[in-house]
């Protein structure tokens, strides 16, 4: 029997609404409170299955509800309710752009915080795989493969083949699937060329003085792009400085479900941002989900800390931050280099921040240059793209945008996230190198 509520509505108007994320109450632990939401939410998004085509969360829900007994949620065991859970990578599209029942309409859909609210109880058991929590101690394993000589060898045995096969035995990373080098030259060393005192010009809401979360992957893996950020915004008149210290957003384990590390990250970055907002800079990140860590989920779990409040007022991701100065007439548009077209893909983290196309509408700025916009999940996530047991449905998610960059038959390809983008364009024949928008237009500006 169906125990899908009813409704005098069938879907809303209204724009989405998130409710924050009660994490401190016991009933959120409690997993007999959390497998009836389950099978209510799952109730409902078998009725409707408009979600379909985003991830591989829904198709495996769907088969397992048209091969159950009943053919409905009730005729599914409640212990494969998790593999549903095990497919979600949190990238937020379902309730962003498709599900029609998201708050606040009265069924309450929050279909990827319910899946982090199972991810969380699994946590808590115990039932984190060892492998799982190294891939997401992004700061530890970058400190460590980046070390001056450590990182050479680190870098060459990564592309061998019986590394990778060692890699694939051992953490369950897929022989074919691309993974970051590292570099000791750390974006945070970089930062140093370009820091210094510049009158500040302020623009809507930007101060004109940023400080830059560098992010683990950026700092460790591309720091390059984070100096490409830090060039563009010296050639603006923008001020940039270097954070005292930091650790990790905590986007690897909120995928995890390991909430209570978060909370610590939290404890750790949130002094020296809120100290760096309280002395007049704006902060930003070169990552989508860096940024969308403090704009959106750790607001959403701690949703009375008023310091966390007013960081997430002044953090940015940098082509926002880039229209907010063109719109005051206070970015330079004096490029060199003509960049012609760009298959361009929009990575999900930075979507479902509600700021628009941003990116796009600044590198249409360049002279004789012209962007294939690909609006679709890689596939990829934080480690979903790299683990042997999800590799191959992350290429399966990925394949439409792999296809649409290849008959787009550009000069350059980019994502706004790096991971995401040698992900796709690994998949291309040839692989092209993906670029970093922010390298590009550091291209154009030739600085």
């Amino acid at each position: 029997m169906s125990s899908t509520p009813t409704s005098a509505r069938e879907g809303s108007l209204e724009a989405p609404k998130r409710h924050a994320l009660d994490w401190r109450n016991p009933d959120f632990w409690n997993e007999e409170s959390l497998n009836k939401e389950l099978e209510r939410v799952y109730d409902i998004c078998h009725t409707c299955r408009r979600c379909v085509s985003l991830c591989q969360a829904f198709p495996v829900l769907f088969d397992l509800v048209d091969n159950s007994s009943t053919m409905e949620v009730d005729g599914v065991a409640k212990a494969d309710y998790r593999k549903v859970v095990d497919q979600c990578y949190l990238c937020d599209l379902c309730y962003q752009t498709k599900c029609p029942y998201v708050p606040p309409h009265a069924w309450n859909v929050d279909f990827p915080h319910l899946m982090l609210r199972a991810k969380a109880i699994k946590h808590k058991n115990g039932e984190t795989s060892w492998q799982s929590k190294v891939l997401s101690s992004t700061t530890t394993v970058g400190k460590l493969a980046s070390i001056p000589v450590v990182v050479q060898a680190v870098n060459a045995l990564n592309n061998t083949a019986p590394m990778r096969n060692l890699l694939d035995k051992t953490l369950g990373v897929h022989p074919s699937a691309v993974i970051p080098s590292y570099n000791s030259n750390h974006g945070r060393k970089r930062l140093k060329m370009y820091e210094g005192a510049v009158e500040a010009q302020v623009a809507g809401p930007t101060r004109g003085r940023v400080a830059i979360f560098t992010t683990c992957y950026g700092n460790y893996n591309m720091p390059q792009v984070v100096e490409d950020l830090a060039a563009v915004l010296k050639h603006n008149g923008i001020e940039v400085k270097r954070l005292a210290r930091e650790e990790c957003c905590g986007m690897p384990k909120l995928e995890l479900g390991d909430l209570e590390s978060v909370a610590r990250f939290k404890e750790a970055n949130l002094p020296v941002l809120h100290a760096a907002v309280q002395a007049g800079y704006d902060i930003m990140a070169p990552i989508p989900s860096c940024v969308l860590m403090f704009k959106q989920e750790l607001p959403l779990m701690f949703p009375e800390d008023a310091a966390l409040l007013e960081v997430k007022r002044a953090i940015y991701d940098p082509f926002e931050y880039l229209m907010f100065r063109h719109q005051s007439g206070l970015l330079k548009t004096d490029f060199k280099h003509e960049l012609g077209k760009i298959a361009y893909h929009v990575p999900c983290h930075q979507r479902v921040q509600n700021i628009g196309p941003k990116t796009r509408d600044i590198l249409r700025l360049i002279p004789n240059t012209t962007l294939e916009m690909i609006e679709r999940c890689s596939g990829h996530d934080g480690t979903y793209g790299v683990k042997s047991a999800t590799y191959g449905a992350a290429r399966k998610i990925g394949k439409p945008v792999v296809e649409r960059m290849k008959k787009a038959d550009a000069a350059h390809y980019s994502s706004d996230c790096p991971m995401a983008g040698a992900h796709l364009t690994d998949a291309i024949d040839g692989k092209p190198q993906a670029q970093h928008p922010l390298s590009l237009l550091r291209l154009a500006y030739g600085v």
